[in-house]
């Protein structure tokens, strides 16, 4: 019998990472990508902006790959790329056993989802489905109410 993840149980378990990290963010703020970063820093969660090239965006220094982040095992990767470089980064995840993956709307395509399924990845990618801008306000607070009930409660 296969056990499948809801979208809902990986996205909480997305969130539920101590470290974040945006692949395809640049220093173009009207771009996707950027304003996912901007929505990690305006929750003060602990990202990481990953460019090849640039050094800095948003003011926070980038790594060059998500093989440079400091605990890739640890950190929870939103990808906002075409789909010919998500499936490159899903390869270095992989590799890297990084625990969840949320690619944003685009950043899929047939090979993707192939080589999700075909690697035993679907367990810990989010895709075909909502952004984080819309989804994750929803997460973040209901974690924030389950942690405050679990103290209130003791």
């Amino acid at each position: 019998m296969t056990v499948t993840t809801s979208a809902m149980e990986k996205q909480e378990k997305f969130l539920a990472s101590p470290f974040f990290a945006v692949v395809g963010v640049s220093n173009d703020e009207s771009k996707w990508a950027s304003k996912v970063l901007k929505w990690y820093k305006d929750r003060h969660l602990p990202v990481t902006p990953v460019h090849a090239r640039e050094k800095e965006i948003q003011g926070m220094r980038t790594v060059r790959s998500i093989s440079d982040l400091p605990n890739p095992s640890q950190t929870s990767i939103s990808i906002i790329t075409a789909p010919y470089v998500t499936l490159s980064i899903l390869k270095q995840a992989k590799g890297l056993n990084v625990p969840a993956i949320w690619l944003q709307p685009g950043s899929e395509d047939e090979l993707v989802i192939k080589y999700i399924t075909e690697n035993s990845l679907s367990d810990r990618v989010l895709y075909g489905g909502p952004c984080i801008l819309k989804e994750g306000p929803r997460i973040v607070n209901q974690q924030l109410f389950e942690e405050t009930y679990k103290h209130w409660a003791m």
